[in-house]
């Protein structure tokens, strides 16, 4: 059975990083995010086929996750050379383009183990999704098989309904009121 993560200090993590830009490495460590939210995605591994969809999707939206004080890390058990190389490819080709947040290079699976979402027989990760908050609490996870990618809209919501403090009943969206009890 795995370990429950949501309600507990986040796993800390540090690992180098390729940034966006497609050009410069850089290291990125849970401390690095204090005072802000952050969502922490992990993905299998680089030039594969749903993974590009939800990176730029995330990236395309990395705007929006700015307004709301919130970072975006990615991470797979790929190097940040690979990292480089993939945003460096075009979009056409089944490249990144340059991306609005890093790529963390989790060649130990350290990081991967510990947010348990680490296929161990394939040394590579499950698509995990993480938010944390300023204090460095994980209060959201989601895990899913590698076939399906995941919601950038939905990301968004439940990062507004954890920033309200609030009771926020099913299908809650941002400007509802919250449960009054």
């Amino acid at each position: 059975m795995a370990e429950r993560l949501v309600g507990k200090q986040a796993p800390f993590f540090k690992m180098e990083t390729a940034l966006g830009n497609g050009q410069d490495f850089g290291t990125a460590s849970l401390s690095d995010y204090k005072g802000k939210w952050l969502v922490l995605f992990f993905y299998p591994l680089d030039f594969t086929f749903v993974c590009p969809t939800e990176i730029t999707a995330l990236s395309d939206a990395a705007s929006q996750f700015k307004e709301l004080n919130c970072e975006i890390l990615g991470v797979s058990t790929d190097s940040i050379h690979t990292h480089k190389a993939w945003i460096n490819t075009p979009k056409n080709d089944n490249g990144l383009g340059q991306l609005n947040f890093p790529l963390g290079a989790d060649l130990t699976h350290a990081v991967s183990r510990d947010y348990g979402v680490l296929i161990e027989e394939e040394g590579i990760a499950l698509r995990g999704l993480f938010i944390i908050n300023p204090e460095g609490e994980l209060k959201y996870q989601v895990v899913n098989h590698n076939d399906v990618g995941r919601s950038v809209e939905e990301t968004l919501r439940v990062l507004q309904a954890l920033q309200t403090g609030g009771l926020c009943p099913m299908n809650w969206k941002p400007g509802q009121s919250t449960l009054k009890v």
